[in-house]
């Protein structure tokens, strides 16, 4: 079914109240194992049912933020989110309780009972004003960011169609587009403070409602930390600060030659060529189509998946200027598909929509008929992983987007991932400064920014900018407002699909075929598990880093 078809129904919260009293009843006196877990069979269903309806809300708001029916949906379902997870945490409460626990275990797996375990220290009835309180506030900054209008040579961008200008080949250009970026930041700054200064505030106050000293260990067990905690990420962010930051220095050091510079300011910061990044020829239309073709000839299972959705109208890719600014894939449990949006901008990061957000969508597709629902409660580490890995499997396809500058896609597209990998660890160090001291003040957060910048990217200047220099950057990073700790699952899933650049290089179909089992493995093992399971190195492990930084340098300095 295409998506424009597919039904959208208001969701009645008192119907999702009475379904989960009558689950819970019934569980609860099931007299068997059996009859338990055909119950939850009854709960995949009404909840595939529920979220696909979240989900188609929350898409049409997204593509069009001024229509007013799902703008009001969404602001409802921001308020009834927090009530339909607490009906869920006590349900699963009656699972992981059951007398017959190991039944279920074995139907369900050990990771679904670890994730539960983490869900009930997550939430309670007597914070749910304050978790609805966060989607609001969380709201109130994506509507800043969506309703930017930045004035640049007589026109208006949002954030998302400026980006064009923020990397042009003229030096002059981008840096007249940073500076208008800037002036629109420094006109919401208070704002934006006053949003952040609230947020933090209130996830604290939830988190010492459930008994934590602060809201770090709320917010790792709100990620589904099942396997690793605080110790290992640090001892990860460290292992970075040793090996990538003195590469990406070098990097650095070696771009401004190329681009012939006599110093690199940060409105040259994602540029690689003198001539310009190399962006995608042809319409956003050639480009679905090429994308089509790539994924055709890539492999069968990716030609199948490819077909559904383009054949069922899954993407929504146009850049325009009422619509969300980013870009994500989602699924659709009732229709057994995934959807991917985003927002084309005639840059590079167009084609990275397509071979990224169809990673996630990919490995979605191949797990879309295992039955068991908590196999696809991806942790974030891992569905990053799907999605990075993509990017490299396709670069023998990149001259369909790029033409004859396909080899130097592969040169930015490298570089850039391995510079991000720092940038990645300063964004999770930053929180844990800012959640472990949630009295710090508007301006001491931007001064421990500044400071993080030194560590983590000291060859960057700001140039007095008086919005960047003086530590706002962060304040255009959405997932900090959003998601408090997922943006270093971004940096653990990019070394993991730097292994496999690595391991491909050597033997593609074989890597390949660790791919497609990792996909396919979803959620139903630990982390580190996992990993070993398709021969990939443990990001925490001593050594793991240090040894990929090898590998890197070499591919950017040798080959």
């Amino acid at each position: 079914m295409k998506f424009s078809e597919m039904p959208y129904k208001h969701i009645d919260i008192e119907v999702v109240k009475a379904f989960f009293e009558k689950l819970i009843t019934d569980s609860k006196n099931s007299k068997s194992g059996e009859e338990q877990f055909n119950l939850h069979k009854d709960y995949y269903k009404y909840i595939s049912e529920l979220y696909t309806m979240i989900r188609i809300a929350g898409f049409r708001h997204d593509v069009d933020t001024t229509q007013e029916f799902y703008a009001k949906e969404k602001d409802y379902i921001d308020e009834i989110n927090p009530i339909i997870s607490q009906y869920n945490n006590e349900y699963q409460k009656v699972l992981y309780n059951s007398p017959y626990r190991n039944y279920l275990e074995e139907k369900i797996g050990k990771v679904a009972f670890k994730n539960m375990e983490l869900n009930f220290a997550s939430i309670d009835e007597k914070i749910l004003p304050l978790m609805q309180e966060e989607n609001a506030l969380i709201s109130k900054y994506d509507k800043i960011i969506a309703s930017a209008k930045i004035p640049f040579r007589g026109e208006e961008f949002n954030i998302s169609l400026l980006r064009k200008y923020l990397t042009d080949n003229d030096r002059e250009t981008r840096k007249q587009a940073w500076k208008a970026l800037s002036d629109y930041f420094m006109s919401v700054t208070e704002d934006i403070d006053d949003i952040y200064d609230k947020l933090v505030k209130n996830r604290t106050k939830q988190a010492i409602e459930l008994g934590y000293e602060n809201y770090i260990e709320l917010g790792y067990n709100r990620m589904m930390r099942n396997s690793y905690r605080r110790e290992q990420v640090e001892n990860f962010r460290s292992q970075v600060k040793k090996s990538f930051v003195p590469l990406v220095e070098k990097i650095q050091r070696k771009r401004q030659q190329d681009l012939g510079l006599c110093d690199l300011k940060y409105y040259d910061n994602e540029v690689y060529f003198k001539n310009g990044n190399p962006a995608p020829i042809g319409t956003p239309e050639e480009i679905m189509k090429a994308g089509q073709e790539m994924y055709r000839e890539l492999s069968p299972e990716t030609a199948e998946f490819i077909d559904v959705m383009i054949e069922n109208e899954l993407f929504d890719v146009l850049g325009r200027k009422n619509k969300k600014q980013g870009g994500y894939m989602d699924f659709l449990p009732m229709y057994k598909v995934p959807f991917i949006f985003a927002n084309f901008n005639g840059t590079s990061g167009d084609v990275d929509v397509v071979t990224h957000e169809c990673g996630h969508a990919f490995q979605g597709y191949v797990t879309r008929n295992d039955e068991i629902l908590e196999h696809n409660d991806i942790t974030m580490e891992t569905a990053e992983i799907h999605s990075m890995s993509m990017e490299y499997f396709t670069y023998g396809w990149m001259d369909k987007f790029f033409g004859d500058r396909a080899d130097d896609y592969f040169k930015m597209h490298l570089e850039d991932a391995i510079t991000f990998i720092p940038y990645g660890c300063m964004v999770d160090e930053f929180q844990h400064i800012v959640y472990e001291k949630p009295e710090m003040t508007p301006a001491e957060r931007k001064l421990v920014w500044k400071e993080l910048e030194k560590n983590y990217r000291p060859w960057l200047d700001f140039d007095g900018d008086v919005f960047f220099d003086n530590g706002g950057f962060w304040q255009k990073q959405g997932h900090i407002f959003w998601s408090p700790f997922y943006y270093i699952d971004y940096v653990l899933a990019s070394v993991i699909a730097m292994q496999f650049k690595v391991r491909m290089d050597n033997d593609f179909s074989e890597a390949w075929k660790q791919y497609l089992k990792l996909c396919k493995i979803s959620a139903s093992k630990f982390y580190e598990e996992m990993l070993d399971e398709v021969g990939l190195k443990s990001p925490f492990k001593e050594g793991t880093i240090e040894e990929l930084a090898d590998n890197m340098a070499k591919k950017v300095f040798t080959e």
